[in-house]
């Protein structure tokens, strides 16, 4: 007698649904962030830029730049000695980032370019830093992006990798998670209507994607060095720095 057991179906990651998600969600993408994280997502931001600050005059890469948070906050931290750029593949979010940068720092804003992080239309060994904040899961191939970002940063140059994760202790977890996946969602698709459902999609794309020691393997077979991750805020975020 023969059993067969029915895998849970893969998650869509393909650039066009999550193209469109993004897009349809742009205009209260920013107010939702804070939002739901109670505005910690900011202090998350701050940590990576002094974590891994920009020195020197070699140019900045924020990677799945969004409506620009990181790439703003490099562009204000550096005060205009190091030109930032910021890469994003959805044209309704740099929109909203081009205006940002017009409010937030008109004598210094990073130069935001419509891309997709698995083809950057950059020359290697361009970027003293590469970042990418709340982004790689988005990517459809993880590990395409991973190479990309470290062919154009140079060599002694460091990736930086904000994303989500989840708590290790088990009631944090257990507590997080129902808040993660049935709460947040709710909300989320309330204020943000949208066709591609993206509150559910964030809880299953944080699940599914590799965390700690797993995404740092694979940063290093990326070709990176050094890689080390720190857990912020009991684990529901992480921090990632390699150098290349």
């Amino acid at each position: 007698m023969s059993t067969s057991t029915t895998e849970p179906p893969k998650l869509d990651k393909s650039e066009a649904r999550v193209r469109q998600m993004f897009g349809e969600i742009a205009p209260r993408y920013d107010l939702l962030n804070h939002l739901l994280s109670a505005g910690i997502d900011r202090r998350w931001r701050t940590k990576t830029v002094r974590r891994v600050p920009a020195e020197g005059t070699a140019p900045v890469l924020d990677l799945c730049t969004g409506t620009g948070d990181l790439a703003l906050a490099y562009a204000q931290a550096t005060g205009g000695r190091v030109p930032i750029f910021g890469a994003d593949f959805c044209h309704e979010m740099l929109t909203r980032a081009d205006d940002k940068a017009r409010r937030d720092a008109p004598s210094a804003p990073p130069s935001f370019v419509e891309a997709d992080a698995q083809r950057l239309p950059f020359a290697d060994d361009m970027f003293q830093l590469v970042t990418v904040a709340f982004g790689l899961r988005n990517v459809t191939d993880t590990d395409r992006g991973l190479r990309e970002m470290a062919r154009v940063c140079r060599p002694g140059g460091r990736l930086a990798v904000l994303e989500f994760s989840l708590p290790e202790q088990p009631i944090l977890r257990s507590v997080y998670g129902w808040y993660f996946r049935r709460v947040l969602p709710r909300i989320g698709q309330l204020l943000a209507r949208n066709r591609q459902s993206a509150y559910n999609y964030l809880p299953e794309s944080v699940q599914e994607f590799p965390s700690g020691e797993a995404l740092a393997v694979r940063m290093r077979a990326a070709g990176l060095g050094h890689v080390e991750y720190e857990r912020l805020t009991f684990g529901v975020a992480t921090l990632y720095v390699g150098t290349k």
